[in-house]
C-alpha cells in the first residue's frame, strides 16, 4: 500500500484513515494530534486533542480551559486505530513535537510541524527520528536563507543599546517562542538588567518561569518613561497600534527569519533587524534530509517547489503537499 493510504492531505488539514485522526488541522474535526501551540497550527473547537503536556497547557492559556471537548497528554507511545503514534521533540517552541505514526502494515510516518535545528535554551532540542516518509515544512526552503549564529545577533543588540543608552529599544517577538528566546538569549550574552514585557506577551512568559526557564528580571513596559534606554519585549501587532507611539524615539527592532529580507526590514520601518528564526534554515533543511535520507519527503507551507526540486536532484522522492492555512504569523 502507499503511504497516501495511511495519510493524505485535506482541505483540514493532514488525515490518517485508519486511526481517524488529524494532525494540525485548520478548522474543527473530531480527532486533533497537535504538534505545537502557534496558532496556525493548533486552533479550538476539536472534539479531542493529543498533545503534549505543554501543549495542551499553552493552549489553554490562548484559548481558555475548554478549547477542546477532551484532551490527553502524549507520555509515551498510544495506539489510536492500530496506528502507533509517538511524540518527540522539535525543538521550534516549548512543547513542540514531532509525530511518528507507525500503522499497521504501512510505512512509518513522522510530520515534523515546524522544527529547528539551532539551539534554542527555552525548548528542549530537535531529536532526530528515522522514517519512511519525512513530512517537512519549507518555511525558509531556498538556498538565500542561511540564518547567522543568534549569539552574534544579540550582541548586535546589546551593542546598540550600549551605543543608544537613552533609546527604548523595542523587539517584536512572537509572544510564544521567540520573545523568550530572545529574553533568554540576552540573558546569555551577560545583560542581568530588568527586560519590560508588553502585556500580550506576558502570560506566556510567566508560563515558561512555571516551567523552571529562568528569565530574570522581568517588568511589565507599562510607564514609558521609566524605561526610556531600556529593553522592551513586544508582539509584531503592537508596532502598528498606538501603543508604539507612547515611546520618545525608539529604536525599533525585529526578531525574525525573515529579517534576512532587507526590503521586509525596511517596508516595517525597523532600524535594528536581528535574524534570530525558530525554523530550520536551508543548509539545516537539506542536512536533515540527507541525514534521514527517508524513501519520501512530504514537503508543506513555505517554498515547497524549490525544496522538492533539491530533493530530485539529490535522488529523493518528494512532492509538495500545497496545504493552506499556516502562513498567521512571521514565527
Amino acid at each position: 500500500m502507499r503511504a497516501d493510504d495511511f495519510l493524505h492531505p485535506t482541505p483540514a488539514g493532514l488525515y490518517c484513515p485508519q486511526g481517524d485522526f488529524f494532525i494540525d488541522p485548520v478548522r474543527p474535526v473530531p480527532r486533533a494530534l497537535i504538534t505545537h501551540g502557534h496558532g496556525d497550527h493548533a486552533r479550538a473547537g476539536h472534539g479531542a486533542v493529543l498533545a503534549t503536556r505543554q501543549t495542551l497547557e499553552i493552549m489553554a492559556i490562548r484559548y481558555g480551559e475548554g478549547f477542546a471537548g477532551t484532551t490527553q497528554a502524549a507520555e509515551g507511545p498510544v495506539t489510536i486505530g492500530g496506528v502507533g503514534v509517538s511524540f518527540h521533540p522539535a525543538g521550534h517552541v516549548l512543547g513542540s513535537a514531532q509525530i511518528r505514526l507507525a500503522p499497521e502494515g504501512g510505512p512509518v510516518i513522522v510530520v515534523s510541524g515546524d522544527y529547528c535545528r539551532t539551539p534554542n535554551p527555552v525548548c528542549a532540542p530537535w531529536e532526530p527520528v528515522p522514517c519512511d516518509v519525512f513530512v517537512t515544512e519549507a518555511t525558509f526552503g531556498l538556498p538565500v536563507f542561511k540564518h547567522p549564529d543568534p549569539a552574534a545577533e544579540t550582541r548586535r543588540l546589546l551593542a546598540s543599546m550600549a551605543e543608544f543608552p537613552d533609546r527604548a529599544h523595542l523587539v517584536g517577538a512572537y509572544a510564544l517562542g521567540k520573545a523568550q528566546r530572545v529574553i533568554a538569549l540576552v540573558r546569555q550574552a551577560g545583560h542581568d538588567g530588568p527586560i519590560h514585557l508588553h502585556g500580550a506577551v506576558q502570560r506566556l512568559t510567566d508560563y515558561h518561569v512555571e516551567q523552571g526557564i529562568a528569565l530574570g528580571d522581568l517588568r511589565p513596559a507599562t510607564v514609558p518613561k521609566e524605561i526610556e534606554g531600556q529593553l522592551v519585549i513586544a508582539p509584531p501587532s503592537a508596532f502598528a497600534s498606538p501603543w508604539v507611539q507612547r515611546f520618545r524615539d525608539p529604536v525599533i527592532s525585529f526578531a525574525s527569519g525573515w529579517m534576512a529580507v532587507r526590503a521586509r526590514a525596511r517596508q516595517r520601518g525597523v532600524e535594528l533587524p536581528l535574524v534570530i528564526s525558530d525554523h530550520v534554515d536551508w543548509p539545516q533543511l537539506t542536512q536533515t534530509l540527507t541525514e534521514l535520507r527517508p524513501d519520501e519527503v512530504w514537503v508543506t507551507h513555505g517554498a515547497e517547489e524549490g525544496l522538492v526540486r533539491w530533493c530530485e536532484l539529490n535522488q529523493l522522492r518528494a512532492r509538495p503537499l500545497r496545504l493552506v492555512g499556516y502562513e498567521e504569523d512571521e514565527e
